[in-house]
């Protein structure tokens, strides 16, 4: 017989965490069809490993790319680090459901994401029509979706006030949660330090839920906290997968955010380890930096973000409401993660904004930013940025401990995301973190080759089988006869990141190869015009 393609002279790491092997692999029709010693069959294309590492394609657990799905599906920035499959509808957030009735506010929302988003129109209004609209595009890698309570709230419940929902608006986003969940949604997520998010009980988001147990769903959670609550927030994770039922949960990029908190996931790993002893499943993903990404708004205290982002502007613009903000940090909320206080604005660093103005700024932190610009203090840069940029500035924030990051990272119940994007290596606004570029081969250049604290084979088990077998894939994430054949080829001893944060727009090294679904998409480390992605969606 004759195969698409045959990879010849390969090390495999077949994903499950079982040493490489010496193997060939046969590829027919999008799976794998045959690994073998040697297979003497032809092939119409036959790919050299050249003694090189052939694995799993990576599954990216956490990421954000479906907002930039609508302006460019190449995703290429995850797609030369070796990501076959990307889990979208992250930290609460997504691009559906948009009712009838709510497309000029949907617009708005996401404009302040990227003004492309604005301009654009979406061709569907319910969750199975987002999926049927994604599987009729042209996508380079494999993408699975979780419905975002944050999307769920402002479309059928309370928006942005601060309230319980009333008994129609819990009934109203059940039923979207459920049309999600029957249209092949892996579950719900939730981003807890987001407004309108961070207003949610722990009642409400249990009795949500409910729904996404009944279909055997997942929960997915930026929790609460990351610093000084961070134990009580993983607690929450924890009881609102016992208490409702859902299949297991997940703590998003989990880390220990702040100094003075360092040394926290002591606490946090032994919650996730006795939580999985009594039964309930619960597991976490991580990056490998010490620097985190959010919007700048998200610095403010709870109450200055109700309501929607006009509301929340025009507060504070009152400069009776800036002191008061002052105030509040200095002092402190019950409840609230204070970056300000807790990391510091030396630690915020300015990833994007849309005003001219500020453009100047870019990679700088604030108290660098307040010396440029001459302004008065900190809290002055802070105001004017928010202002003047209509809430839309990303930051960076330089937050996280090598030892905290090394404990999760060797931790049994992490597996690796990105929280990032694909985007074009040529994108030229703003400088997004690096992780969009660098996350996987700084992993295997940095934490296996140099600092060894993971072998190549877990390393690659928490790339692919794991995540994998978390979401329930059964024919993914492992270099298996009868899987599809996502696979990725690199150079053990070349593969690196080469994404700064000064400098985040930069592709790795020693990836030659990345197949997807049976087609070759990165061939000797360039791109193709390829694009044999699937939506995948949730076993019934």
């Amino acid at each position: 017989m004759a195969y698409d393609i045959i990879i010849k002279n390969g090390k495999i790491i077949d994903g499950a965490g079982n040493p490489w092997y010496w193997g060939e692999i046969g590829i027919e029709n999008g799976k794998i069809t045959k690994i073998a010693p040697k297979i003497k069959d032809d092939a119409k294309k036959v790919i050299d490993a050249n003694r090189m590492i052939v694995c799993p394609g990576f599954i990216d657990i956490h990421s954000h790319s479906d907002y930039f799905l609508p302006v460019g599906r190449g995703q290429e920035s995850t797609l030369y680090q070796g990501v076959t499959t990307a889990v979208v509808g992250m930290c609460g957030d997504g691009m559906a459901p948009i009712p009838k009735g709510k497309e000029e506010e949907f617009k708005k929302r996401v404009g302040t994401l990227d003004p492309a988003l604005a301009q654009l129109e979406y061709p569907y209004h319910t969750f199975k029509e987002y999926l049927e609209f994604n599987e009729k595009k042209r996508n380079s890698a494999n993408l699975a979706f979780f419905i975002g309570y944050g999307n769920v709230r402002i479309i059928g419940g309370q928006g942005g006030e601060d309230r319980p929902a009333t008994s129609e608006e819990l009934d109203t986003m059940k039923g979207y949660i459920r049309e999600a969940m029957e249209a092949g949604a892996f579950g719900m997520s939730t981003g807890l330090i987001y407004a309108p998010q961070l207003f949610a009980s722990t009642s409400e988001i249990i009795e949500l839920a409910k729904i996404v147990a009944e279909y055997n769903g997942l929960y997915f959670s930026h929790i609460r906290g990351e610093g000084e609550s961070v134990t009580k927030a993983v607690g929450e994770v924890i009881e609102i997968v016992e208490k409702s039922g859902c299949a297991g949960g997940q703590i998003a990029h989990h880390k220990i955010s702040g100094e003075k908190y360092w040394g926290k996931s002591k606490d946090t790993i032994h919650l996730i380890a006795e939580a999985n002893n009594r039964g309930i499943s619960i597991t976490c993903d991580q990056y490998p930096y010490n620097r985190g990404m959010s919007d700048l708004m998200s610095a403010l205290p709870p109450w200055a973000r109700k309501g929607n982002n006009d509301d929340i502007l025009e507060r504070i613009k009152n400069p009776d409401v800036q002191k008061r903000i002052k105030d509040d940090v200095e002092k402190g909320i019950e409840g609230w993660e204070n970056w300000i206080r807790d990391i510091g604005m030396k630690n915020l660093f300015i990833s994007t904004v849309n005003h001219d103005n500020w453009k100047d700024v870019i990679t700088k932190n604030i108290t660098e930013i307040t010396k440029i610009k001459g302004l008065s203090d900190d809290f002055d840069t802070f105001f004017n940025l928010l202002i003047d940029n209509e809430l839309s500035v990303q930051i960076t924030i330089k937050s996280m401990g090598e030892e905290d990051i090394h404990r999760i990272m060797t931790s049994r119940y992490q597996m690796v995301g990105t929280d990032g994007s694909g985007i074009l290596a040529t994108i030229s606004s703003g400088a997004f973190h690096p992780r969009f570029f660098g996350t996987y081969p700084r992993i295997l250049g940095k934490y296996v080759r140099e600092e060894k604290i993971l072998t190549l084979e877990q390393a690659i088990r928490k790339m692919s089988s794991f995540p994998a077998q978390r979401l329930g894939l059964q024919d993914r994430g492992l270099v298996r006869e009868g899987n599809w054949a996502d696979l990725v080829i690199f150079d053990p001893d070349k593969v690196i990141d080469k994404a700064t944060f000064e400098q985040p727009y930069q592709l790795p090294e020693g990836i030659p190869y990345v197949i997807v679904n049976g087609v070759i998409v990165i061939e000797r480390g360039k791109k193709n015009r390829k694009a044999p992605g699937k939506v995948i969606r949730r076993r019934a």
